[in-house]
């Protein structure tokens, strides 16, 4: 399905990032991406494509007793949905009903609860237990040691690192499986510092970055005589100088969930002879990245969240071609020498993003990713992306009518163009509310003090799931749960 995809939106919501949702505002605000889903909810699903993507063709028999029956739902009592407000519940109704990539669900294990979480793991993919399943009896149990060669593991982490490239925008040979997200920061960071122009003794780092991000950004710069300057990403491109060595950014904001300028900050960091590292955990698998379309010269990124490889499963390392042969990696390994089994006592470097392989792979957890990456067969990721944006704008449409005014303020940025896959509310009593939440059956989950966080995942998650989830967080909100409630300010959140 390559054919793109054609978007027909009405008027976004009225949903500022200032005002209280709940609150109408008067008037809507064109971007100038498609117009999201408005509140209108007899228009029709605001994008379509050429042909419905079907499920897996060919369920496995070995595995279809554990994943075709539902697990029970992790609730209590008050999970079961109550009747929906009849113009939304209908208008969520003809929106799966259309929906082009509605047939994807049934590629994962999902239960009677509303999924929202996906942004921080994703749901099981069906395929993944028996292929699991069959390398542990067969590659591990028959085969052993022969599995590195004749069952592929050797060439796992290249061979799986192409598989991810075209979700990233990237070409063959240029992304490694293996690690974990941080190792492979400290990789890309250190690895950028080695390659920069001499005199360049300034790291820039995402302020709002995720702390771990910055945490190696503060290692690495005092292993290498560095300094690190914390400066908001959309602030990069103007606060760039002659001392920047890199800037390390993250494509989506974790907690907000609002989306950076990828190609316009790294054009900047270019125009000023500095390298751009960005980290793409919660934009892989939701959007378009485009690495090599922009030029950025490293990435990285988890696979456990939007491309569902499982609690744990390793990062990747993206290397721009025309940069592999001068990366300089600060963890070289056996698996990344040019002879790996030569047992030089002197380090050579592989070819290519090989470079950035270092010791033995994690064959279990690769090899579930793997099997994770086949419900992308067939998926057009500008799809993906359109089906996105129209969950989210529903979802704010649906918050906005079931949730009591003032409790909640969408602190994500309603332009399409400044916003990833997840809707981040701040809610006084945050914890306590998705406490509630997840035992009425609406799985989020929330950052401190008082942020709720919604994860929408457009392979599995369907209308009907943002309709629910609003309705019961109006619910829970008018119960009063979370008014009362210590907000994280207290002593005990310090």
């Amino acid at each position: 399905m390559s054919d793109p995809v054609r978007t027909s939106m009405p008027d976004p919501v009225g949903v500022s990032m200032s005002d209280p949702v709940g609150v109408s505002t008067s008037e809507p605000v064109r971007t100038s991406m498609p117009d999201p889903v408005g509140t209108s909810t007899s228009d029709p699903l605001p994008y379509e494509m050429t042909e419905p993507i079907s499920p897996m063709a060919k369920p496995d028999p070995e595995t279809a007793h554990a994943t075709t029956k539902p697990h029970p739902s992790p609730t209590v009592p008050n999970a079961e949905p109550t009747t929906p407000a009849s113009h939304l519940g209908r208008a969520a109704e003809r929106h799966d009903a259309a929906d082009p990539l509605a047939a994807l669900r049934a590629r994962f294990v999902l239960d009677d609860a509303v999924y929202l979480d996906g942004n921080s793991l994703g749901a099981l993919p069906r395929a993944v237990p028996g292929r699991v399943a069959e390398v542990i009896a067969h590659q591990w149990g028959e085969l052993r040691i022969r599995s590195w060669t004749e069952a592929g593991w050797w060439t796992a982490p290249e061979r799986i690192g192409d598989r991810i490239a075209p979700l990233v925008g990237a070409g063959p040979g240029s992304v490694v499986v293996g690690d974990s997200t941080s190792v492979n920061v400290f990789k890309a960071v250190v690895g950028a510092v080695r390659m920069a122009a001499p005199g360049r003794d300034e790291i820039l780092v995402d302020a709002a970055t995720f702390p771990t991000d910055g945490y190696i950004a503060e290692s690495a710069a005092r292993m290498t005589g560095r300094t690190v300057r914390p400066v908001h990403a959309a602030r990069i491109a103007d606060e760039v100088t002659e001392r920047t060595a890199l800037a390390l950014v993250n494509h989506v904001d974790y907690r907000t969930g609002e989306l950076n300028d990828l190609p316009g900050t790294t054009a900047a960091l270019h125009a000023a002879g500095a390298l751009a590292v960005w980290d793409l955990c919660h934009s892989a698998g939701a959007l378009p990245v485009g690495l090599a379309e922009h030029g950025v010269d490293l990435a990285v990124g988890c696979t456990y969240k939007y491309l569902n490889g499982g609690p744990g499963a390793p990062a990747y390392l993206y290397i721009r071609d025309d940069l592999q042969e001068r990366f300089d990696s600060p963890l070289p390994g056996w698996n990344s020498h040019a002879e790996p089994f030569g047992m030089a006592r002197d380090y050579t470097p592989a070819d290519g993003a090989l470079r950035g392989r270092v010791g033995t792979p994690d064959i279990l957890s690769m090899l579930a990713l793997d099997a994770a990456l086949d419900v992308w067969d067939g998926v057009d990721l500008s799809a993906v992306r359109a089906k996105s944006l129209a969950l989210g704008d529903f979802f704010l449409e649906c918050v906005q009518e079931y949730a009591p005014p003032g409790r909640v303020r969408s602190v994500t940025p309603r332009a399409h163009e400044a916003r990833g896959s997840q809707v981040s509310l701040e809610c006084d009593g945050a914890g306590a509310v998705m406490t509630e939440l997840i035992r009425r059956g609406v799985i989020g989950d929330f950052r401190h003090p008082d942020v709720l966080r919604f994860g929408f995942t457009p392979l599995y998650t369907a209308f009907a799931d943002a309709e629910r989830a609003a309705r019961v967080l109006g619910e829970v909100l008018r119960d009063g749960v979370g008014q009362a409630a210590d907000t994280g300010r207290g002593p005990a959140a310090r």
